[in-house]
C-alpha cells in the first residue's frame, strides 16, 4: 500500500486539496521552493504543528566530530552537517483572542498548490475559530530565481461574518526545535547538533528586522533580515522587537466583515565563512533593498520569465499518462531549484529540501543531475563543475594523504573534505573522480566552451587521471587492474575491478591526455610531461574488463558471479533496505546489488558493449537488484528499454518519477530524492527517447511504451537546440536553432537545418522475455500485465 496526500491531476502544478497532518513533514519536501542558494521547506505558514522545520543556505554547514571505536590513520576527523538557519517564514495569526492553527476549530477549506510556471507556493485555508470567527488566509510565497539572496510571502487575512481582531507576528526565528529524531536508527537522517547559531546581532528599525548569528565550529557567520509593506484598514497598528534568536514585527488590525489585512514581507540572507558583522549585515540588507525596490508584482514578472525561458529548453511532454506528465514537471522544476543559483556549490543529494544525508552532495550530482543541466540550463551545469575546482586542492591533500597522487575527491561532502566515517562505502568508492571527469567531458562536448574546457576542465581531468595512474598496475599480462575499489553498488565494496569504475577511468584517462594535448601550455603549468600521458593512454588500452565465460556476462567485479547468490526468498518483506537488517559482512559476500552497478556501465559506458552483451547482462542482473536505493530504478528503465522491455521500463520510469510523490522510499520526509528525480528525466530521455551522447556525437533510439501515444523533448548543445517528437508511427527531428546539427537516427545519420523536421519511422523492438527480479522486489506495474 503506498501512503500519499491526494494530488489532483494538473500538468503544471501540485495540487494538494486537504490537509493531512500525518504527511505533513513529507509535504513539507514536496512543497518546498528554493533557487540553490535559499531552501525553504514548505512549512505552514503559522510554524505549527510542523514535520520537520527547515530554511537551509547551500554551504552553510557546522563541522562536527566523527565518533570511531577504534582510531585509524586516514580516517576522516571530522564531519560537516547541513544547518536549519534562521527561519523568515513564520506569519502567526491572532483572529480576536485565538490563534490560527488547523489543530483547533474547524478547517473548513485547505489547498496548497505548487505552480510549476510561476514559481510559487499559494495556499488558501477557510477557518472558523473555537469562539466561532470566521476568516479566510491566502498566502503566496517565492524564492528568487533572480535574486539569489531573496524571497518574499504575500500573506492576505479576509474576515468574515461579524468582522474579526486580527494580529500577524511576522517572526526570524534562529535555533527551532524539531530539527532530527535523535532516536532514529535511519543512516541517511541528519545527525542532531542542538542550538547550532550562536547570536552576534539582533537589530529593528521600523518594520525591518535582522539576525546575524555564527556557527561556533566552522565559524561561518549567516545575516538573516526582513522588512514588510502593511495594507490594512484605518488604525492599523505595527511595532517591531528584536532579541537574541528571535525578532518579530507586529501587526494589529480591527477588520470589518469583507475587508481584508494584507501582509507583504521581504526577506534576503547572506553567510559567509571570512567576512565580520559589517559585511553580513550590508549584504543582507543590500539585497533586501534590492527586492523591496522590485516590488511584489516585479518579483512574479522575473520568476515568470526566468522559468518560461526554462521551460523552453527543458520540457518534457508525455501524451496518454496525465499522472506520470505531472510527475516529470514536477520533478524538472525540483531539479531546477536544486541547481539555478547554486553558483559555484554543492548541489546536495537532498538540494535544499531537507536534511537528509546531513545536506551531503555525492556522485549524485555529476551522474544523475547535471546530465539534465547540461542539456537544459548548462550554465548550472558548469557552476557545479567550477565548485569541484574550488575544491581541488582539498582532494589533493585527500590523495597524498591516502599515498597516492593526483586529486581524491570525497565520497559525500559540503565544503570540499571527505565525510564518510565508513571507508568501504566512503574512500575506497573512488568512481567519484571518474564521475566528475565524464562530466567534466559531457560538458565540454555539449556546450563546446574552449575557457571552461582550458580553465575547469583540464586541471580536474588532469588531477583525476593521475589518481588512477597510481591506484591501478599492470598485471603478469598487461591488463591494467584497479583493486580494492568500491562501485555504484554498496552492498559491495572494496572489490576488483569493478567494471563501472575501470570503465569510467578509461574515459577518465582517454579525455585528460586528449585534453593536454589541446591545452599544453596550461598542462605544462600542472607539471603533465610527455611520458605520464603515453602511460595514460597504455593504461587506457590495457583496462581490464573482468568476464565469466561461462555464464556469458560481464561481472560487476572480478570474482562477483562466484559468490553465493543472497536468499531473496527467505528475506521478509520488511526486511528492505537490507542496510537496517542485516551486517554489511553478510551482504558484502553475496550475490545481491542494492543498485545499478554493471547497469550504469551498461548505459554511461554503452558503447564498450554489444547489443547481446547488453541483453545478458541486463537479465542477468535484473535478478540481483533489490533498489534499496533510489538512484537504481532510473537507470533500470533505461536499460530495459534499450533491451527491448518497454513495460518493465515504463514501470521503472514510475518508481523514479513517483518516488517522493509516493514517498516510496518512506524517507521524503527528511527532503526529496534530487537523483531519482533527474532521473525520471533520464529515463524518458535516455530510455524511450534513446538519447546518447558518447564523445559529442548525438544518437536517438527512440520507441515508446504502449498506452504512451506520444513523447517530446529538447537537447540544447553549442550547435542548437533540436526538438524530438516520438509518436507510434516513428520520429521527428527539428532544429529550432542553430546553424545546423548532426544526429543520427538507429545507426542513420541524419543532416538537421533549422526549421526543416526530418521524419523517419522506428523499428520494432527486440522480443525478449521479460526478466524476472528478487523475490517481492518487482516493480509496481504501471498498466495491468498481459493476460
Amino acid at each position: 500500500m503506498i501512503d500519499h496526500p491526494n494530488y489532483s491531476e494538473d500538468p503544471w502544478a501540485l495540487r494538494e486539496e486537504a490537509l493531512d497532518l500525518e504527511m505533513l513533514a513529507q509535504s513539507e519536501s514536496v512543497f518546498a521552493l528554493s533557487n540553490g542558494h535559499i531552501g525553504m521547506r514548505g512549512n505552514l505558514d503559522e510554524g505549527e504543528p510542523y514535520g520537520l522545520p527547515g530554511t537551509y543556505l547551500n554551504g552553510l554547514h557546522e563541522v562536527r566530530p566523527l565518533p570511531y571505536a577504534e582510531s585509524a590513520y586516514g580516517n576522516p576527523e571530522a564531519g560537516e552537517t547541513v544547518v536549519n538557519v534562521t527561519d523568515g517564514k513564520l506569519l502567526r495569526l491572532h483572529v480576536d483572542d485565538e490563534l490560527f492553527d488547523v489543530r483547533y476549530g474547524e478547517l473548513l477549506h485547505h489547498e496548497r498548490v505548487l505552480d510549476f510556471r510561476a514559481g510559487v507556493l499559494r495556499r488558501h485555508v477557510h477557518w472558523r475559530s473555537p469562539a466561532g470567527a470566521e476568516v479566510r488566509i491566502t498566502s503566496t510565497r517565492l524564492v528568487s530565481l533572480t535574486q539569489r539572496g531573496a524571497a518574499a510571502i504575500l500573506y492576505e487575512v479576509e474576515a468574515l461574518g461579524d468582522g474579526a481582531r486580527l494580529v500577524v507576528q511576522s517572526e526570524l526565528v534562529a535555533n527551532e526545535d524539531g530539527q532530527v529524531d535523535p532516536k532514529a536508527m535511519d543512516p541517511r537522517a541528519a545527525a542532531a547538533i542542538a542550538a547550532p547559531l550562536k547570536s552576534e546581532e539582533a537589530y529593528c528599525d521600523e518594520l525591518r528586522v535582522s539576525l546575524v548569528h555564527r556557527l561556533e565550529r566552522s565559524g561561518i557567520g549567516t545575516c538573516a533580515t526582513m522588512d514588510h509593506i502593511v495594507d490594512g484598514p484605518e488604525g492599523t497598528e505595527t511595532r517591531a522587537e528584536a532579541g537574541g534568536d528571535e525578532g518579530r514585527v507586529i501587526i494589529a488590525a480591527d477588520v470589518p466583515a469583507g475587508g481584508k489585512l494584507r501582509v507583504l514581507k521581504f526577506l534576503a540572507y547572506s553567510w559567509s565563512s571570512s567576512r565580520a558583522l559589517p559585511s553580513l549585515r550590508a549584504q543582507a540588507r543590500g539585497s533586501l533593498a534590492e527586492v523591496r525596490h522590485t516590488g511584489w508584482d516585479g518579483l512574479c514578472a522575473e520568476q515568470r520569465a526566468y522559468l518560461d525561458a526554462f521551460w523552453e529548453d527543458a520540457d518534457v511532454e508525455v501524451d496518454g499518462d496525465p499522472e506520470l506528465q505531472q510527475a516529470v514537471r514536477f520533478a524538472l522544476f525540483h531539479v531546477l531549484q536544486a541547481g539555478a543559483r547554486a553558483e559555484r556549490r554543492a548541489i546536495p543529494a537532498k538540494g535544499l529540501t531537507g536534511s537528509g544525508y546531513d545536506g551531503h552532495a555525492f556522485w549524485d550530482t555529476e551522474s544523475f543531475v547535471l546530465p539534465v543541466l547540461t542539456y537544459t540550463m548548462p550554465e548550472a551545469a558548469g557552476d557545479a563543475l567550477r565548485w569541484r575546482l574550488a575544491t581541488l586542492d582539498l582532494a589533493r591533500e585527500r590523495a597524498t594523504q591516502l599515498g597516492l597522487a593526483g586529486a581524491a575527491f570525497p565520497w559525500r561532502t559540503i565544503a570540499g573534505r571527505e565525510c564518510s566515517g565508513y571507508w568501504p562505502a566512503g574512500t575506497a568508492a573512488m568512481h567519484i573522480g571518474a564521475d566528475i571527469a565524464g562530466a567534466v567531458l559531457r560538458h565540454q562536448h555539449a556546450t563546446d566552451d574552449t575557457a571552461f574546457a582550458r580553465d575547469v576542465g583540464l586541471p580536474l581531468l588532469v588531477e583525476t587521471a593521475r589518481l588512477w595512474a597510481a591506484l591501478g598496475h599492470h598485471d603478469r599480462k598487461g591488463r591494467f587492474r584497479l583493486p580494492g575499489v568500491t562501485g555504484p553498488d554498496e552492498y559491495s565494496a572494496v572489490s576488483d575491478d569493478n567494471t563501472y569504475t575501470n570503465l569510467m577511468a578509461r574515459r577518465n584517462l582517454l579525455g585528460a591526455a586528449d585534453a593536454v594535448d589541446r591545452h599544453p601550455k596550461e598542462a605544462a603549468a600542472l607539471d603533465v610531461a610527455a611520458d605520464e600521458v603515453g602511460a595514460w593512454r597504455t593504461a587506457a588500452d590495457a583496462m581490464h574488463v573482468p568476464y565469466d565465460g561461462i555464464l556469458d556476462v560481464h561481472m560487476q567485479a572480478e570474482g562477483f558471479t562466484h559468490h553465493a547468490r543472497w536468499d531473496f526468498e527467505g528475506t521478509p518483506a520488511d526486511h528492505y533496505p537490507l542496510l537496517l537488517h542485516y551486517p554489511y559482512f553478510d551482504l558484502y559476500r553475496k550475490q545481491v546489488v542494492k543498485q545499478a552497478d554493471l547497469v550504469m556501465a551498461l548505459y554511461v559506458c554503452g558503447d564498450r558493449f554489444t547489443d547481446e552483451e547488453k541483453a545478458r547482462a541486463f537479465s542477468y542482473y535484473e535478478a540481483l537488484t533489490v533498489r534499496d536505493s533510489s538512484l537504481s530504478a532510473c537507470v533500470q528503465a533505461i536499460m530495459a528499454a534499450e533491451t527491448g522491455h518497454l513495460d518493465l521500463a515504463y514501470d521503472y520510469l514510475g518508481e523514479a518519477a513517483f518516488m517522493d510523490l509516493h514517498d516510496l522510499e518512506h524517507n521524503t520526509r527528511d527532503g526529496l530524492h534530487i537523483a531519482s528525480l533527474a532521473g525520471s528525466w533520464l529515463a524518458l530521455v535516455a530510455g524511450f527517447g534513446g538519447f546518447r551522447d558518447h564523445d559529442g556525437a548525438l544518437t536517438f533510439a527512440p520507441r515508446l511504451p504502449p498506452g504512451v501515444g506520444r513523447l517530446a523533448f529538447r537537447i540544447c548543445v553549442a550547435m542548437g537546440r533540436v526538438h524530438v517528437e516520438v509518436d507510434e508511427d516513428g520520429a521527428t527531428y527539428t532544429l529550432q536553432r542553430g546553424d545546423g546539427l548532426e544526429i543520427s537516427h538507429f545507426g542513420e545519420r541524419l543532416a538537421l537545418t533549422v526549421g526543416e523536421p526530418v521524419r523517419r519511422t522506428v523499428p520494432p523492438a527486440p522480443q525478449r522475455e521479460r526478466p524476472s527480479q528478487p523475490a517481492g522486489r518487482e516493480p509496481r506495474r504501471r498498466r495491468p500485465a498481459p493476460e
